[in-house]
């Protein structure tokens, strides 16, 4: 059997698999092995943020299905569906006004109604960053964030002779420090920082299978970095 019929064949049983993985919008799954997956997704300087709302079978790697109703803060969301993501529920919402609490309404076939609250508050770098900053220690600070916090700290340069910095650090009381040390490996020159808070929990009110809540909000800034 010649490449070209081999790598046929193999992306046809592939293919295969992937479609009778898919499950259609009359499947039904047992209620409580329904695994609830919420994501919330917003960025500094992007107008609108995305909720994301899945419904897994049989637990975190299973495939999205559509069952039953959602309500998000009283609005009706709508089932979608692509290939790569299977069935899905979204909506976009401004971030300016998202910041407090909120509650998501999920009633399955079995009319059994599940109720998880949650809070989103936006990331505020409040430290002004100048266009050109020395290689000494770096301290931001943050507003919306708890009293101990994490966060994951993005730092790469222009060069490709390292992997700049990709840790997720504390954050204290607001504060964020990069050592001198931590930017021994940084190239001078133009840098580019990103700072990715990635708060997950499990959520309070779901099936046997459990599910997850998380919630990311990103910030980028760009300066030029010298001794």
């Amino acid at each position: 059997m010649n490449r070209f019929l081999s790598l046929l064949l193999i992306s046809s049983t592939l293919y295969f698999f992937a479609c009778n993985n898919k499950k259609d919008k009359n499947y039904e799954p047992e209620p409580e092995a329904i695994y609830f997956d919420y994501q919330i997704t917003g960025k500094e300087g992007d107008d609108n943020l995305t909720v994301m709302l899945q419904y897994r079978d049989g637990g975190e790697d299973g495939d999205a299905i559509a069952v039953g109703k959602v309500i998000l803060d009283g609005e009706i969301v709508t089932v979608d569906s692509a290939k790569m993501t299977g069935f899905f529920y979204e909506l976009h919402k401004p971030i300016s006004s998202f910041s407090g609490k909120h509650t998501i309404v999920f009633t399955g076939a079995d009319q059994k109604e599940y109720k998880e609250e949650f809070e989103f508050q936006p990331v505020v770098l409040l430290t002004a960053i100048a266009d050109t900053i020395k290689k000494n220690e770096l301290v931001f600070s943050f507003q919306g964030m708890e009293a101990e916090d994490y966060i994951r700290v993005v730092l790469t340069d222009t060069s490709f002779y390292n992997d700049g910095i990709n840790v997720v650090s504390t954050v204290s009381d607001g504060k964020l420090v990069i050592s001198q040390s931590d930017l021994a490996n940084i190239a001078l020159g133009p840098v580019q920082l990103e700072f990715i808070r990635e708060y997950e929990r499990p959520v309070k009110n779901g099936t046997e299978a459990g599910g997850r809540l998380l919630i990311t909000y990103s910030l980028k800034r760009e300066f030029i970095l010298k001794d």
